[in-house]
């Protein structure tokens, strides 16, 4: 029997029983985990956790990470299912083990099922019920809302979609606090508003990538113009709202001094965005800006958990 493979879509291996034969790897299911997403979404759940006003138990904290972990993983197996046609045209995504072939379709599909039942049950049973339905909600819209129709249907998919990559703050805090709090909301909206200018800065240098996966990002449909004046735009709005947790007294000066040259930078990347040419290929401010827009993210989240730790030790300190 010949059990070799033809080409980038390989051919199935069949044992001979005639049942069909994974050639999928630990590491390609891990893959499609899309794994820097799920980090992203782990830190910025846990700084949710952390800043709640109580706290929780430790191996409760564990879990609810892990379930929001596994959620996040499933919405990027279905996204990754379902994607697959256009992904196997894009040289960002072609790679990825459904469209290469390591991962048949129907594999990745039922992957993303089972961990998303799994992680909403986990979350639900063993934490509590709103933060699980608030994974489950996020599941369904980042696989069926957003990918399923929005990404394909108008510019605005990020800007809409991107709710589904902006909640994890508030699944931490919910695993807390088992309610939805204005602070968490100011959370969910710096990531919401920071999305748009992130993935339109690296649209702008992959346009030809999205239009020949038949994509409508911003510049293939509104033109490079139009979208480096929207990225400017909600630089514009970012940078003050990223302050907001300290003006609304949830922080100390610490955090809204970094918040605050931190939007300072990000206004001044988008600025550069701004002022290029059309005719520019190389495109190294709309790169510039991508780059920063993940360090800022990182680095806005990360000054608020030091401050929410060193403001609970204070105060534990002189209690």
């Amino acid at each position: 029997m010949d059990l070799s493979t033809h080409g980038p879509c390989r051919r199935p291996l069949i044992d001979e029983a005639g049942f069909r034969m994974s050639e999928a790897t630990a590491g390609d299911f891990f893959a499609l985990l899309k794994p820097r997403v799920m980090s992203l979404v782990v830190f910025t759940a846990f700084v949710g956790l952390v800043a709640a006003p109580v706290t929780i138990n430790p191996l409760l904290a564990v879990i609810a990470i892990l379930a929001i972990a596994i959620g996040a993983g499933a919405s990027g197996a279905l996204n990754m299912w379902y994607d697959a046609d256009i992904d196997a045209v894009m040289t960002r995504t072609a790679s990825r083990p459904v469209p290469a072939g390591r991962i048949q379709p129907h594999e990745a599909l039922t992957f993303g099922l089972v961990l998303s039942v799994l992680s909403v049950m986990t979350l639900g049973v063993l934490v509590n019920w709103l933060a699980a339905t608030l994974l489950a909600f996020t599941i369904f819209f980042y696989a069926v809302v957003y990918t399923m129709w929005l990404k394909r249907w108008t510019p605005q998919n990020i800007v809409i979609g991107g709710a589904a990559g902006a909640i994890p703050p508030v699944f931490g805090w919910a695993a807390v606090t088992g309610t939805v709090s204005l602070e968490s909301v100011v959370l969910f909206l710096i990531i919401f508003l920071w999305t748009p200018p992130h993935f339109w800065a690296l649209a702008l240098f992959k346009s030809e990538d999205y239009a020949k996966a038949g994509i409508p990002m911003m510049p293939n449909v509104a033109g490079h113009a139009s979208t480096r004046r929207q990225i400017f735009a909600y630089a514009l709005v970012l940078a003050p709202v990223g302050v907001l947790p300290w003006l609304l007294g949830y922080t100390t000066p610490f955090y809204g001094v970094a918040a605050l040259l931190l939007g300072v930078g990000f206004a001044w990347y988008a600025w550069k965005v701004l002022g290029m040419a059309d005719d520019d290929r190389v495109m190294k401010p709309a790169k510039a800006l991508f780059a920063y827009s993940l360090l800022y993210l990182f680095a806005i989240f990360a000054a608020y958990l030091a401050d929410s730790v060193v403001e609970r030790a204070l105060a534990m300190g002189g209690a």
